[in-house]
């Protein structure tokens, strides 16, 4: 049966899926850093539905500028909550979780905003040859789950070891490997805004010559 199509954007159905994302953000907020069951179910269902809202919006024909940013800053200010906790857990490596929220929020904010003022149609639109590789939906999928599963069995550690194979934590033994593509996400991230960056300047360029064109005074014509 088909669906009605409609132009309230705030009630498609990846919005809704994205207004729950964000509650059950809060509530692992809530409960971070006193209850690591309940916290962590919905961290990570609020993560995992970061990939259901992308379906949603396609299978709907629901992709909206709203949407994306929505999306956008659930994923940023979700990340950004662990990395308080996972700094307040390991006080010794605060540097490197504040270094994370810097790169993760400024980088992605400025790649976001660029995309906007060329006239994108999307953020994961662009010439780049990283970034048309990043944005791929497989690597795309693999590099933000890892990223998320590294920070999660940090947290998870904190509280316990977990299973044990052959008598190593299994979170542990996640960590370590999932580890570089933390790395490597946040080296991709300084990518995202040596991109922008690269076009934002290129914009500014061509305002600027086109008030020059419009100061100048006209070929031929008298000035007084």
């Amino acid at each position: 049966m088909a669906i009605a199509e409609h132009d309230n954007v705030f009630i498609f159905v990846p919005n809704l899926i994205g207004y729950a994302r964000i509650v059950l953000a809060l509530i692992a907020f809530w409960f971070m850093s006193t209850n690591y069951v309940i916290s962590g179910w919905c961290y990570v269902t609020s993560a995992l539905l970061d990939a259901v809202d992308g379906h949603a919006a396609r299978a709907f024909n629901q992709s909206t500028r709203f949407g994306a940013m929505l999306d956008q800053l659930t994923d940023r200010c979700g990340t950004t909550g662990l990395l308080v906790t996972l700094a307040y857990f390991y006080p010794r490596y605060m540097f490197w979780f504040q270094l994370s929220i810097a790169i993760d929020v400024a980088c992605h904010w400025l790649f976001m905003q660029t995309s906007v003022v060329v006239g994108r149609s999307s953020h994961k639109v662009n010439e780049n040859f990283i970034m048309r590789l990043y944005y791929q939906k497989d690597i795309l999928t693999f590099m933000c789950c890892v990223n998320e599963l590294f920070y999660v069995c940090l947290y998870l550690l904190h509280f316990t070891y977990g299973p044990l194979i052959f008598g190593a934590s299994l979170f542990k033994i996640l960590a370590f490997l999932t580890g570089p593509f933390a790395v490597l996400k946040a080296l991709i991230s300084v990518m995202h805004a040596y991109v922008a960056g690269i076009d934002l300047a290129a914009v500014d360029v061509r305002e600027r010559q086109e008030r020059r064109q419009k100061s100048e005074p006209v070929s031929g014509k008298k000035v007084e």
